[in-house]
């Protein structure tokens, strides 16, 4: 347990952290196969993803049934849920027979068991675990469920400071968007230039495309079979290999009859839409990331005082804070940590 903290709180970069905290946990418990992912707190979509064999041969499958809406423990859920981990054992009450995944894709791996989780800092959920067992009898235990949900603050801390150590958070280039567009069943129609150059600098294991690129096709599937809450395009921010952040966002393209197609727009992002995100990577709290953002604005103290309507002392307070978080001393310090341009005052 300690090596595993540790390790969680030493600055792992993004590209080992997943290698390395799987070992950690396989020395506190036997683990057949594992998955893990990263996440975009604000729309819960992946953003990457590490997965073992024999989980990685079946990515596609387990990625459709995250999306469809309707088996148990879903990722997502886990997320918004008061409880962030969940065997299948127990979601299913020893019926594993009941769960879809279990039935379509884990059985026929020689998967049974599996214990899920949510990885959440405060309020924002930086990533996802599942641990799997080979089919038996015998799952995850209640004391093992318990030592998951014990470290999984932890391991969300890694994966929030990772975001910090990796990203860059204004614009990288001012490229043109790129298009991927798929098929309905996800395969690859066509790629723009652009988004090919992009795509080089996203990992994205041994599937054809970023499981990014699938999250979002994926999501805008839901919400049209009527699974996920109607929204906006969905969207999602990654890292690029540069240490620029990406957007992707997807969108349906209508055509005749048997052509309908899902386009995927990536594109490197602006300043705006990733400082919400570094805001939450430094662990403010929604009342200093209110004043960080009007910070950024060039609001005067007076001027957030009556906007909060908070004293001035309290602002100087929440400023204080914001400030120690984000390792600055002023105001200006701060617009450049948040808007720098990358490859400038690297840490």
């Amino acid at each position: 347990m300690h090596d595993l903290v540790r390790h969680c709180h030493g600055g792992l970069d993004l590209p080992e952290l997943p290698q390395q905290l799987l070992r950690s946990v396989r020395r506190l418990m036997p683990v057949d196969a594992a998955f893990f992912a990263t996440a975009d707190p604000d729309t819960l979509l992946f953003t990457g993803s590490y997965a073992e064999e024999p989980l990685e041969a079946a990515a596609t499958l387990f990625l459709d049934n995250e999306f469809s809406g309707a088996d148990v423990n879903r990722f997502a859920s886990l997320a918004t849920s008061t409880t962030h981990v969940a065997s299948l054992d127990a979601a299913t009450h020893s019926d594993r027979a009941s769960s879809g995944r279990y039935r379509d894709i884990m059985r026929p791996l020689g998967l049974g068991d599996e214990l899920r989780a949510a990885l959440v800092a405060g309020s924002h959920c930086w990533g996802y675990l599942c641990l799997h067992r080979a089919d038996h009898p015998l799952g995850f235990t209640d004391a093992e469920t318990a030592l998951i949900a014990s470290i999984g603050p932890h391991l969300a801390h890694a994966l929030r400071r990772a975001v910090l150590l990796n990203g860059s958070p204004a614009s990288g280039g001012t490229g043109e968007p790129g298009v991927v567009l798929l098929a309905e069943d996800l395969s690859l129609v066509a790629v723009t230039p652009e988004a090919a150059h992009l795509l080089l600098l996203v990992e994205k294991g041994n599937l054809p495309l970023p499981a990014s690129v699938y999250a979002v096709a994926m999501a805008l599937r839901s919400i049209e079979q009527g699974t996920a809450p109607p929204q906006t395009l969905p969207t999602s921010r990654i890292h690029a290999l540069d240490g620029r952040w990406l957007t992707l966002y997807a969108s349906r393209l209508r055509g005749p009859p048997g052509e309908q197609r899902i386009s995927v727009v990536i594109k490197t992002a602006e300043a705006a839409t990733t400082v919400p995100l570094l805001l939450s990577a430094y662990g403010l709290s929604p009342r200093e990331a209110e004043v960080a953002r009007l910070v950024l604005r060039g609001t005067s103290t007076q001027a957030i005082s009556d906007t909060l309507h908070i004293s001035r002392h309290t602002v100087q307070d929440h400023l204080k804070a914001v400030f120690d978080k984000v390792g600055v001393r002023s105001r200006r310090d701060l617009i450049g940590e948040l808007l720098r341009p990358p490859g400038t005052d690297e840490r």
